[in-house]
């Protein structure tokens, strides 16, 4: 499971996902891209469980470039716990992603195998996402 290996502090506001991406909105590193269309939080299984069914998908051929990582701690309370007495504990690891981010990216595969890959890993996730693939260079 991907999680950050230290962190400036413990606990975390929650923030806003609001606009569109700030930055990793393009293929970079291979030819095909798993993009967000809607702003949403995934989790470190939802990413982990993508990536096992695009590798399942794709064999041995290809490279897969994974671009989110999990970095915002989620806290909860036990259940059954009356309010107050501070925030919940850390229950594990989240990545926020806006639309136009791109998530995952194939290399070295035909279109018809990422396309199926990217479905694949498409129904793991909790956001809407669209297969875009890299601009030629001018």
């Amino acid at each position: 499971m991907l999680a950050p290996k230290r962190l400036k502090h413990r606990k975390q506001a929650r923030g806003r996902t609001k606009g569109m991406s700030k930055g990793g909105d393009k293929v970079s590193f291979g030819d095909f891209g798993l993009m967000c269309l809607q702003p949403g939080k995934l989790t470190a299984r939802q990413i982990e469980s993508a990536r096992v069914a695009i590798t399942r998908s794709v064999k041995k051929v290809g490279k897969l470039y994974i671009r989110v990582f999990p970095d915002q701690p989620i806290t909860k309370k036990p259940a059954e716990t009356r309010m107050g007495k501070g925030k919940g504990g850390t229950e594990g690891y989240i990545c926020k992603v806006r639309p136009g981010r791109v998530m995952f990216e194939l290399e070295g595969v035909s279109e018809e195998l990422a396309r199926k890959a990217f479905t694949n890993a498409h129904h793991k996730l909790p956001v809407k996402t669209q297969m875009v693939s890299r601009e030629p260079v001018l």
